[in-house]
């Protein structure tokens, strides 16, 4: 498992832009090899390392458990409430320990100010600041392996694999068996599609961490994205071996039944993934994922049923941005473009039910809605509603530099211009959004329109190898391998 670190929202690829806005005097380099940690206690100390520990470990709310404890111990640890704000699930404990850690930072030092920068201005959607302090922070501290874990993950979350890899090398350069970093390497060669690697990596992650469940899960993650699925099942109960209470493993044996084609088995473990749930988000989550087997059957009523009961749960627990999930992705499948539009608008309402979702969640989930207004609106015929939907997209895209919203920009513009049949301009958008199984089919098509048969042939390939429990790809992928490249039309 590899959870990405949930406040960010930009890419450090975008550094060289922004090099103006670093602090004065945090450029310099310090004597000491690794980022202080303020704190007066020692027992607080210890809980906070264990918390980071266990994050690196992928044990997130057991890390929580232990930065809340620490926070506890020294109500003036800044550090500790920095880090329930960064991994926290809950909207309203972020919110709060966000605001003491920002209240707290004049008592720390000034590394410790920096990564307190980082994480409240990039939640609070003031991207350029977050990044430049977050560019300080490495550059103070460049003997740091956890930070450039930690800046690796980032860029990972955004789909800065290339980037991201190159800090991974420097963090295993100071301590070559890292574990952290190894699991991070070993994702981005998967990314890349270098299988060999990746699994070479894995195996040293599991040599480096025999006693761990998090090496067999991520082994067996990237098992199944090479669509090994059966060596796949036997790492994720291995993990579960090692730590039964390791629910991910649980998820992740049913999402690899789910993608085999088995989707009642893949529901009965869904039901006990659910059932162990650490958090309420994390149940919703699941139960959305239980929900993706009917929409695999095309049993639409019954993958209604339980998105309406996530919607309903998350807004009675005031899970916003899993209120918002659960609408937009009722609107994905839906045959009908007015009921897809209603289903929307509902989405945009529920962002706003509850104040103290982040800001960069709000903008990322808010940026995929607007591309599915833009591409149901036009398929609708409700041109004026698609042209503004993605003029606001395109204005959130341009304004933040998020690659999220970026990508959600160049799916939109690249279907926009599918349905008015300029497929020149349609590729331009769409190869800048090649993480996305919609955007892929549509390029296939736009290959295929412009004579381009082996660059449709090429992206048919990496459809046809796309082994990702999501939504898109349930929706995209079956349709794909059901019939060649040469006869798909794909529903704009």
């Amino acid at each position: 498992m590899r959870r990405f670190l949930i406040l960010v929202a930009l890419s450090l690829a975008a550094v060289p832009a922004v090099e103006a806005h670093h602090t004065p005097g945090t450029r310099n380099k310090v004597a000491t090899l690794n980022m202080p940690v303020t704190t007066s206690s020692a027992k607080a100390r210890d809980l906070f390392e264990r918390g980071m520990v266990d994050y690196e470990n992928m044990k997130m709310e057991r890390a929580n458990i232990g930065w809340r404890a620490a926070a506890k111990e020294d109500p003036d640890f800044a550090l500790a409430e920095a880090w329930v704000a960064f991994n926290s699930r809950d909207p309203q404990e972020a919110s709060a320990a966000r605001e003491k850690a920002k209240s707290l930072a004049a008592k720390v030092s000034p590394g410790e100010r920096l990564m307190i920068n980082w994480i409240a201005n990039v939640q609070e959607g003031n991207y350029i600041n977050g990044i430049a302090a977050m560019n300080d922070l490495l550059d103070m501290y460049p003997k740091d392996k956890r930070l450039y874990f930690l800046a690796a993950n980032w860029l990972m979350g955004e789909n800065g694999y290339q980037q991201a890899q190159r800090l991974l090398e420097q963090s295993l350069a100071i301590d070559k068996d890292y574990p952290a970093a190894l699991n991070d390497l070993g994702y981005s060669y998967a990314k890349n599609r270098q299988f060999d690697q990746a699994f070479a990596t894995m195996e040293r992650y599991i040599a480096a961490l025999p006693g761990e469940p998090n090496p067999h899960d991520s082994y067996a993650e990237i098992l199944r994205m090479a669509g090994n699925f059966d060596s796949a099942l036997e790492h994720y109960r291995a993990s579960l071996k090692v730590d039964p209470d390791f629910i991910t493993s649980q998820l992740g044996i049913a999402d690899t039944y789910a993608l085999m084609g088995d989707e009642n088995r893949a529901r009965a473990e869904y039901d006990k993934a659910i059932a162990a749930a650490h958090n309420p988000a994390d149940r919703l989550d699941y139960i959305m994922q239980t929900a993706l087997t009917w929409v695999r059957e095309k049993n639409f009523d019954e993958a209604d049923k339980l998105f309406l009961e996530v919607t309903n749960t998350a807004h009675n627990q005031e899970l916003s941005l899993q209120e918002a999930q659960g609408f937009r992705r009722m609107a994905e499948y839906q045959p009908d473009d007015l009921k897809a539009l209603n289903s929307l608008d509902s989405a945009e309402a529920a962002l706003f039910h509850n104040a103290t979702l982040s800001q960069a969640e709000r903008d990322e989930e808010m940026s995929r809605i607007l591309r599915y207004r833009v591409v149901r609106a036009g398929h609708a015929g409700k041109q004026e509603l698609a042209g503004q939907a993605l003029f606001e997209l395109q204005t959130m895209a341009t304004g933040a530099r998020n690659l999220v919203i970026q990508s959600s920009y160049h799916g939109a513009a690249g279907a926009a211009l599918m349905q008015a049949e300029n497929y020149l301009g349609a590729v331009s958008e769409l190869e800048e959004d090649r993480d996305e199984p919609e955007s892929l089919q549509l390029l296939m098509r736009a290959y295929q329109q412009i004579g381009a048969t082996d660059k449709e042939h090429e992206v048919e390939v990496r459809l046809r190898g796309t082994y990702l429990p999501t939504l898109e790809q349930a929706l995209v992928v079956p349709a794909v391998k059901a019939q060649s490249s040469l006869t798909i039309r794909p529903t704009l």
